[in-house]
């Protein structure tokens, strides 16, 4: 390994944690076995041209069957963390009433093969795939969902609560209501900004209850929340794009971070929804509020915004990922240091950083060397951040393995891993190579010296 790899692995504490992450709904696949209900992401994907290549997570990256060797594939890596989410429908269908056995005995499978590999586990609750019977009833614009999440939580914690290194709520709410609910291109589809920003307060009340749940029956894993966060640019230096800019960054970052620390959304966002802010009773902000014991951030790129164009990363004149995204690891260390000035933060983990890039597989190698660029970047500017005294600690690679990339189907990869869809055949590209050499290097800086080790006998 060489002697920069080695220098950045020098720049993190000997207890940072070092992982890989993915979600339930893009790996797991065997969507139709073992009593798991429909998700919303299951319809989302039935309706014509709501997917890019047309596809769906019915067998996605065959993880439910794979369990054993997927875990081995993280040890291999060295890493001693391991996010993943737990599928709603699978351990739950209705979303309500019945648990689901077979599907709690997968993921009793996953966590004891984990701590059996010294790997930790990082629980996320959700990670967008509602149970589509509560999206029936109304789904994450209702009120009531919030309780059925609650109820769910519980049960997450009673029986993982002993054995997460970490509980989270919810992946990005940002996205589940934006996304979902006002842009309708993800699931569940709806196009409306007062339903998006109702979902917004729900999916944050949600998890403040699912907090008091979880405490409330004795769970003892650390309890938090995981945004995608990133800067925003004004387009240009006058006053109609940085006002926009400055209500972009409101609508993305504050309005979150605000009422999480805060116990408040801010009065600016608030003036210009006007009618389609959200119903908010008295109590909520205080339940929103509730202490976090670490904060998830995921970071990509930055984002531009101006009055000409809609927010969004830049597209032109820098390098771009296979999502058009700009390479900008300088946002991270921005997003990350702003939030430490203006906010009292918890204990940061980046729990998302990662690139998608066209790839290919030649000769039983994937040559990714912009990947282990785009890596090796945004680790040094996390470690920038750190130097300058925000409280980081943990690094999980978006992703693991290619997968299903929800509107864009099997067409980006993000994985450090290669997997061959038809044969499902795993080959570490040389991003995960990489990794694992960063990993080891790290463990190898702090590793006990043996005394005498080198003395014949």
């Amino acid at each position: 390994m060489s002697a920069e790899t080695r220098a950045l692995a020098a720049r993190f504490p000997r207890d940072f944690a070092w992982g890989v992450a993915t979600s339930a709904y893009q790996i797991e696949g065997a969507a139709h076995e073992d009593g798991r209900g429909d998700s919303i992401w299951d319809e989302f994907c039935r309706r014509p041209g709501t997917i890019k290549d047309g596809s769906n997570g019915d067998r996605a990256c065959d993880h439910y069957h794979r369990v054993d060797e997927d875990v081995a594939l993280i040890a291999s890596l060295h890493a001693h963390a391991y996010r993943f989410s737990i599928a709603w429908p699978r351990v739950q269908p209705l979303g309500e009433g019945a648990w689901n056995e077979k599907g709690f005995a997968f993921y009793d499978r996953l966590v004891d093969a984990l701590l059996a590999r010294g790997i930790a586990p990082y629980l996320t609750l959700y990670h967008w795939d509602l149970p589509q019977a509560l999206q029936d009833k109304g789904g994450w614009v209702s009120r009531d969902t919030t309780l059925r999440f609650a109820e769910y939580a519980a049960e997450i914690g009673r029986r993982f609560g002993d054995r997460a290194a970490s509980i989270a709520t919810h992946n990005e709410p940002w996205v589940v209501a934006v996304l979902g609910h006002q842009a309708g291109i993800f699931a569940p589809g709806l196009r409306s900004q007062k339903a998006a920003m109702q979902v917004a307060h729900h999916l944050l009340l949600s998890h403040g209850i699912a907090l008091d749940a979880l405490r409330s029956q004795g769970c003892r894993a650390p309890l938090g929340i995981v945004l995608n966060q990133s800067p925003i640019h004004a387009a240009t230096d006058s006053p109609e794009d940085m006002a926009k800019a400055r209500l972009d960054d409101g609508l993305t970052i504050r309005w979150y971070m605000d009422a999480l620390l805060r116990g408040q959304y801010p009065e600016d966002v608030l003036s210009f929804l006007g009618e389609d802010a959200p119903c908010v009773l008295e109590g909520d902000m205080d339940v929103i509020r509730r202490p976090l014991d670490f904060l998830g951030i995921n970071y990509y790129t930055r984002n531009v915004s101006g009055t000409g164009a809609p927010l969004g990363p830049v597209q032109s004149g820098k390098e771009v990922t296979d999502m058009g995204w700009e390479v900008f690891p300088a946002g991270l260390t921005e997003l990350l240091e702003r939030l430490h000035a203006d906010y009292r933060l918890p204990p940061i983990y980046i729990t998302e950083n990662g690139a998608a890039y066209a790839n290919r597989l030649v000769d039983g190698r994937v040559a990714d060397v912009d990947r282990i660029r785009y890596l090796r970047s945004h680790i040094a500017a996390m470690a920038d951040a750190l130097g300058a005294g925000v409280d980081v600690r943990g690094y999980f690679v978006w992703s693991l393995i290619d997968n299903f990339e929800w509107a864009d189907g099997y067409s980006k990869r993000f994985g450090i891993v290669h997997v061959d869809y038809e044969t499902q055949r795993r080959t570490l590209k040389d991003s995960a190579i990489w990794y694992r050499g960063l990993v080891g290097e790290h463990i190898g800086l702090h590793a006990p010296k043996v005394v005498g080790a080198d003395a014949g006998g």
